[in-house]
């Protein structure tokens, strides 16, 4: 956010886990990012353990339903510009928007 700020840019947050994007919204992020869903899903978390993903990174559409159903599960931030989207892990490729 900060560095988004810094450069003359004021996001638009959306606070996934107060409206978790759909399954439909979430395959239209990883097309725009070129990524599948095993690319920005968070492995660390309880959840991803609890349901038992590992075995299921292959399978976009599953990850999409769980992604869509267990909010938590998206990698986190992805901002948005236009028709491009971006994951920010690290922090800097966000600055790939500007």
């Amino acid at each position: 956010m900060k560095l988004l700020k810094d450069n003359g840019i004021e996001p638009k947050l959306i606070k996934y886990l107060d409206e978790p994007p759909t399954e439909e919204e979430l395959r239209k992020l990883a097309k725009m990012m070129g990524l599948r869903p095993n690319q920005f899903i968070r492995k660390r978390e309880s959840e991803y353990k609890e349901l038992g993903l590992k075995d299921k990174l292959e399978d976009d559409d599953e990850l999409f339903q769980r992604m869509a159903a267990h909010p938590r599960l998206i990698e986190r931030p992805i901002a948005v510009k236009g028709s491009f989207a971006i994951l920010g892990r690290p922090t800097e490729k966000v600055l790939e928007l500007l």
